[in-house]
């Protein structure tokens, strides 16, 4: 089997390959440039794959000046739709038969619940951009099984978020952020693995899936277990205004989240490894 991923580079994409390279499958990645580069090009590299994985996309939580969101909006929507260009290019027997595309839960309006059937988005920035990231696959060919991962916040000893806040509560500085009340969909990084490797292989996987764990907690019980667990005090909340000083409307995405129901995943009985936030830490621990 042959795979051609985008964002290989990525903590994602690097805990992806590795785990389908035990399986002897081939591997090519894209690198960034030739997502906006020579079509021609573009298609001569997804010529003749099985599957395609696209999980292409810049950092999103910065602030939204004009320049950053260029960014933000052609490095999901512009490449996929280059990616969709390449692969209708080809001869039919020459095209992928799968197609598995990252998308995020900022898609979500927030205060509400969502399973994989709401429409109720969130009207910001980050969801538009997540709605058209989405539609730029509407023109791939009906022959191939499409895959959209909807991704929580990703847990792992190297993951961003965890580099980001063990060093503030190894100091004694963690606390609830905001109110706390906000809910936190999360999702462990081998849980994110095995969705992935398996929508490559499993045909039962179609449509869109919210990738995060089963159990629903917030942001203040996550800091209470997490200060717990490294033995800190967690009693410093970050303030509102500092996000949105520091992150502008932005700050939306930290502060106001979706509840984020995996339904479809349940359905599947996929095999959680990490289902709640105490497995996950301890993986990350010990």
């Amino acid at each position: 089997m042959k795979v051609v991923i985008t964002g290989a580079s990525g903590f994602l994409g690097q805990n992806i390959i590795e785990n389908l390279q035990k399986q002897t499958i081939k591997i090519i990645g894209i690198e960034r440039k030739l997502l906006y580069g020579d079509p021609q090009r573009l298609a001569d590299k997804l010529s003749g794959a099985d599957v395609v994985i696209n999980l292409a996309g810049a950092p999103i939580i910065k602030r939204w000046t004009s320049k950053n969101k260029a960014i933000i909006y052609n490095s999901r929507v512009l490449t996929t739709k280059n990616i969709t260009k390449a692969i209708n290019s080809l001869p039919k027997e020459m095209q992928p038969k799968t197609f598995v595309s990252a998308s995020a839960v900022g898609i979500y309006r927030e205060g509400l619940a969502h399973d994989e059937t709401s429409s109720r988005f969130a009207n910001h920035f980050a969801a538009r951009v997540t709605d058209d990231w989405e539609d730029a696959l509407v023109d791939l060919p009906d022959t191939i099984r499409q895959v959209i991962f909807r991704i929580g916040v990703v847990l792992g000893k190297d993951s961003q978020f965890i580099q980001r806040v063990l060093p503030i509560f190894k100091m004694g500085l963690g606390g609830r952020i905001g109110n706390g009340k906000q809910p936190f969909p999360f999702i462990h990084v081998h849980d994110l693995v095995q969705a992935f490797v398996e929508a490559v292989t499993d045909e039962r996987y179609l449509g869109i899936y919210n990738l995060v764990a089963p159990q629903q907690i917030d942001n203040k019980t996550f800091t209470q277990i997490l200060a717990k667990k490294m033995n800190r005090p967690a009693v410093l909340p970050v303030p509102a205004i500092a996000l949105k000083l520091a992150f502008g409307k932005a700050s939306t995405l930290i502060l106001k989240n979706p509840v984020v129901l995996p339904k479809r995943l349940q359905m599947q009985n996929f095999p959680y490894r990490h289902p709640t936030l105490e497995s996950c830490l301890d993986q990350i621990f010990d």
